[in-house]
C-alpha cells in the first residue's frame, strides 16, 4: 500500500513545506504537493488524513530537518564551554536555520495558520515548547554559560535575526549578523563564567 513508503511520505512533506514557503497557508492543497513533489493527482490525499493532517506533519518535519548531526554533536561537545564557544556554537545554529529558508518561513506560515486552528496551534505549542525544553537541557548538560533564562532570550532574539535575513536580507550583512550575534550572547550571559 502507497501509504506505507516512508519515502514517499517525506517527500510529499518535503514538497508541502515548500509549497508553504512558497504560496502560504492557503496555497497548500492536496494537488499543489502532487505537483511540487512530481506525483501522480491523488497521491498526497493518499498519504493524509486532510489539510491540517499535512500541516502538522510539515511543521514536523522541519524540525526534523534543522536537527544537527552527529559529526556537529560531537564536535560542539569537544569544545570548551567558554563564551566563545557560545558564540561559535550560535553562530552555526543561526547559520544552519537560515541556510533551510523554505524551512523557517514554512514554519512562519504554519504559525500564522495556528492562530485560526486550535489543533494546529496546540501541536505546535507542544512542539516548540519541546525544542526550548531539549534546548535548555542541552545547555544545562554541556556546561556553557548563562541559564535556562539566557537560552530562551536568545532563542527569541535569534529566531527574529532569522526572519530579518530570510524575508529582508538587504537589512543585515553577514558580517552584521555575526557581529550581532556575539553581541547578544556576551549582553544576555553577562558576567556568567567563561
Amino acid at each position: 500500500m502507497a501509504r506505507r513508503n516512508p519515502e514517499r511520505r517525506a517527500a510529499l512533506v518535503d514538497a508541502a513545506i515548500e509549497v508553504l514557503a512558497r504560496e502560504g497557508a492557503r496555497g497548500l492543497t492536496f494537488r499543489a504537493v502532487d505537483t511540487e513533489a512530481a506525483v501522480p493527482p491523488g497521491t498526497a490525499s493518499n498519504y493524509f488524513a486532510n489539510r491540517d493532517d499535512l500541516l502538522t506533519q510539515a511543521g514536523a518535519r522541519v524540525y526534523e530537518r534543522l536537527q544537527p548531526g552527529e559529526e556537529e554533536i560531537s564536535r560542539q561537545q569537544a569544545a570548551p564551554p567558554d563564551r566563545e564557544t557560545y558564540k561559535e556554537l550560535m553562530k552555526e545554529v543561526v547559520g544552519r536555520v537560515s541556510s533551510f529558508r523554505t524551512g523557517h518561513l514554512a514554519l512562519l506560515e504554519l504559525r500564522l495558520e495556528a492562530t485560526r486552528r486550535p489543533e494546529l496551534r496546540a501541536v505546535l505549542t507542544e512542539r516548540v515548547r519541546a525544542d526550548v525544553d531539549a534546548n535548555v537541557t542541552y545547555h544545562e548538560a554541556s556546561g556553557l554559560p548563562g541559564d535556562a533564562t539566557a537560552v530562551k532570550l536568545l532563542i527569541l532574539a535569534f529566531n527574529w535575526l532569522i526572519t530579518e535575513q530570510l524575508t529582508l536580507p538587504g537589512v543585515f550583512s553577514e558580517e552584521e549578523r555575526n557581529a550581532l550575534i556575539e553581541a547578544a550572547v556576551d549582553r544576555v550571559v553577562g558576567g556568567a563564567q567563561t
